[in-house]
């Protein structure tokens, strides 16, 4: 553990104006500037263009590498199963961490340099030499590209997850909510970009169609752009955010780190989740219904509109109509989070006069609809009133769930509980995907339309199960 700084602003008097968290005249914990809060979660622009690439595109990477359709959502599974594994562990030992670089920091920044050389490979998967001997039903081409996406997604768990950690370790009660939601706008504008990415560079001249297995330029493209930003933008908030030294983080907590009291805190994550408040377990309810509706969106928009909206037959994954409908995907996606910008400005009306818990139950019914209507949508531009609603449901997701749970978790295990609580994400999706073939199947007669009015249904689920939610008084 880092030494105790002599100097620190939490315990000398002549240090009190540098010091942006405390005032140490009246032990309260201060506001800070809209900059610093900025600061704090800017890289996470970066890593959401990352996240909306993978998002938009693996099931029209796989898909072209040879992947038949009813199995897609296999392919769905290892990003939350990978994000499940790494956030807890990245919460617990960045618990634990103090160096000169920082707490969170260090892990931040080496999750996003993993992440950059993965999204250089992964669109290259249909482009080296194999022999196309098929081990599994995959090709060698998609066993490339499965352990570049397990890798992928690890690292951007690996640099996602310190920006939610730094925003409870160093952001006041008060000012939490303002704190993520601007993580929620930077999430969404970074989504807005990754998901445009794809239909821009076709439209300023870069193939869009390739040969059959082989990823279109324009994707790659993306792939390349959005990794360059990545790390920008990740060293950025490297740059600019200085956290916490022990003294000062155990002042504004309230908690002793001595090496004492440390060992008290290592609790292992059984005991940990027996202790967890109730916040914890009925948002996580609320969590599981959300997260298994949009992987079913991430999964089956692509083949829904290719065949509503382009008239494709699924005879070929390298034909125009599927591409077009590929670049289309990440066109509504863009039109969703816009419509998650907008609703996040509608969020404090509907919080004023409804609560927390009438505000979030109507954004997820709102979604809902969204989800539904797409099943009678032809035309390609209606989808962008879908989308648009679906970006309700988004928004509320995004802003509530972090604000309710950090307000509730007290002591020296922030981290480790965030990432704990990053597993009522994963697991719902994991379900989701295991369970998405049969669902297609044998629900929805083959028809991956249908795939987004069972996501509209689990979000009515979501919305009924809010009124479980127990927040802290």
């Amino acid at each position: 553990m880092q030494k105790n700084a002599p100097n620190s602003c939490m315990f000398e008097k002549k240090a009190v104006s540098l010091c942006p968290i405390l005032n140490i005249h009246t032990m309260q914990k201060r506001n800070l500037s809209f900059a610093q809060l900025f600061n704090l979660s800017f890289g996470f622009f970066g890593v959401q263009i990352a996240y909306a690439l993978q998002s938009a595109n693996i099931s029209r990477i796989f898909a072209t590498l040879g992947a038949d359709p009813h199995t897609l959502s296999f392919f769905w599974i290892l990003p939350p199963l990978m994000g499940m594994i790494v956030q807890p562990l990245v919460g617990k030992y960045s618990d634990r961490t103090w160096t000169r670089l920082g707490r969170r920091k260090p892990y931040l920044l080496v999750g996003a340099l993993i992440a950059v050389a993965v999204m250089l490979l992964l669109p290259n998967a249909g482009n080296f030499t194999f022999a196309q001997s098929a081990f599994l039903g995959l090709n060698a081409a998609m066993w490339f590209g499965v352990f570049s996406l397990m890798f992928l997604d690890t690292s951007i768990n690996i640099a996602m997850q310190p920006f939610k950690m730094m925003v409870g370790d160093m952001v006041n009660e008060e000012q939490k909510g303002t704190a993520y939601a601007i993580q929620s706008a930077l999430c969404n504008a970074g989504s807005l970009a990754g998901y445009l990415f794809p239909i821009f560079f076709t439209w300023i001249g870069i193939a869009n169609t390739a040969p059959e297995g082989v990823i279109p330029d324009s994707v790659k493209w993306s792939f390349y752009i959005g990794a360059a930003i990545l790390v920008l933008c990740c060293l950025y908030t490297f740059a600019t955010v200085k956290e916490l030294n022990p003294q000062e983080y155990a002042e504004f907590h309230g908690v002793d780190l001595s090496k004492k009291e440390e060992k008290k805190e290592e609790k292992g994550f059984i005991q940990l989740l027996k202790e967890a408040p109730s916040a914890f377990w009925t948002v996580g309810l609320v969590q599981f219904f959300c997260w298994a509706a949009f992987m079913y969106m991430w999964t089956y928009s692509i083949g829904a509109i290719a065949v509503n909206c382009f008239g494709w037959d699924e005879a070929s994954t390298a034909a125009l109509e599927y591409q077009s409908a590929g670049d289309w995907v990440g066109v509504v996606f863009a039109v969703q989070a816009i419509g998650s910008l907008l609703w996040a400005m509608v969020l404090p009306f509907l919080e004023k006069h409804t609560g927390n818990k009438g505000a979030y139950a109507i954004s997820l019914i709102v979604g809902a609809i969204g989800f539904i209507s797409i099943w009678f949508v032809t035309n390609q531009y209606v989808l962008f009133l879908s989308y648009a609603l679906i970006g309700a449901a988004w928004a509320a997701m995004l802003a509530l769930p972090f604000t309710i749970v950090t307000n509730a978790i007290k002591g020296g295990n922030m981290g480790y509980y965030l990432g704990l609580f990053n597993c009522t994400i994963c697991i719902p999706q994991i379900i989701a995907a295991l369970c998405g073939r049969s669902l297609l199947i044998y629900v929805c007669a083959h028809v991956q339309a249908g795939m987004l009015v069972v996501a509209g249904v689990l979000l009515l689920l979501g919305a009924a199960a809010v009124f479980l939610i127990k927040e802290k008084e």
